[in-house]
């Protein structure tokens, strides 16, 4: 294995899901400027907009999405290319 190719500086790092407040500590080396405090421990923090704990794939509730106009908004740009 080549030596010198993974960062040294790994750290406990907490990571915020916005969606929900979801908080977890994992090992990172991304930087940040902000922190929290995790049963009395300061940590770096790393905000998401979506992680496991939200995501629908692991929760299993599927979020109703109005894609309606899409598929007409599509069908009328590309009729003009329709086999007749």
């Amino acid at each position: 294995m080549k030596q010198g190719t993974h960062p040294e500086n790994y750290r406990l790092v907490a990571f915020k899901d916005m969606s929900n407040e979801d908080v977890f500590l994992t090992k990172s080396t991304a930087k940040t400027k902000e922190t929290i405090e995790v049963e009395g421990t300061e940590y770096p923090l790393i905000k998401l907009e979506i992680s496991r704990t939200s995501h629908p794939y692991y929760t299993g509730q599927t979020k109703l999405v109005d894609s309606a106009g899409r598929i007409d908004k599509f069908k009328n740009k590309y009729s003009k290319f329709k086999k007749k």
